[in-house]
């Protein structure tokens, strides 16, 4: 699995380059998740999941407040969940995850993306079946046998547990993400270098330099766009 930690980062890496879109993003996807439910996190797990990624990307408390702040105040603003899947240069597989208003609006501007650089649309379940719906943690100063310890005590099977770069990375089932997370904080670890509900592929491919160039025109048009939250694939970059 370690590739794929490679391109969870390379993913956040993009992302941080671009503050502004990204606390846009956040302050959407908080207002959604404090609206669905309580605007408690410790009640709301929804919402405490997007806040512990919030703090992951260095999202500002103005930001966040303002967005639970909005939810309490009963705004009527909603937006739909919606989920897209296609294809880009040589067989590589992208999910697209937006929140919008305009479902049509939406559609029309991810159709446009991949038809513009060198994707195309599929139907729904094409490709997310080669996904698996993961729970990721990154943390420091710890060591894979201190976390694979600390996790077993725990009671939690994670996936696997790897040392990359700095960080221990864990890999787990989306349904562990809250029972992972409160074991590191019942050791003192409250700071993670990523926690993420996200999408790995089940197989990583390579792309040709010319492919890989147009792969990443593509993903940036996507994720370039106001409605989309998240964009996952399946190469592995370099």
């Amino acid at each position: 699995m370690g590739r794929k930690w490679n391109n969870i980062k390379e993913k956040k890496a993009s992302k941080d380059a671009n503050t502004s879109r990204i606390y846009a993003k956040f302050g959407r996807e908080i207002y959604v998740a404090a609206k669905q439910g309580e605007p408690d996190p410790e009640s709301n797990r929804a919402l405490k999941v997007v806040l512990e990624r919030a703090k992951t990307y260095s999202v500002p408390k103005a930001i966040i407040e303002r967005a639970i702040e909005k939810a309490k105040g009963g705004s009527e603003e909603s937006y739909d969940e919606l989920r897209y899947e296609g294809f880009g240069p040589n067989g590589s597989m992208i999910i697209v995850d937006a929140l919008t208003n305009n479902v049509n609006r939406t559609a029309a501007e991810v159709r446009s993306a991949f038809n513009k650089n060198g994707g195309n649309m599929g139907v729904s379940g094409s490709v997310a079946y080669m996904f698996d719906a993961t729970a990721v943690f990154g943390v420091e100063g710890k060591s894979a046998d201190d976390v694979l310890e600390l996790l077993m005590e725990a009671d939690i099977d994670a996936r696997d547990i790897l040392d990359e770069d700095s960080s221990v990375i864990v890999y787990a089932e989306p349904d562990q993400f809250h029972a992972v997370q409160e074991a590191f904080k019942n050791i003192g670890v409250t700071d993670f270098t990523l926690a993420e509900l996200t999408m790995l592929a089940q197989n990583d491919i390579a792309l040709s330099e010319e492919d890989q160039v147009q792969f990443e025109k593509l993903i940036d048009a996507l994720e370039d766009l106001e409605d989309v939250q998240q964009v996952y694939h399946n190469v592995e970059l370099n």
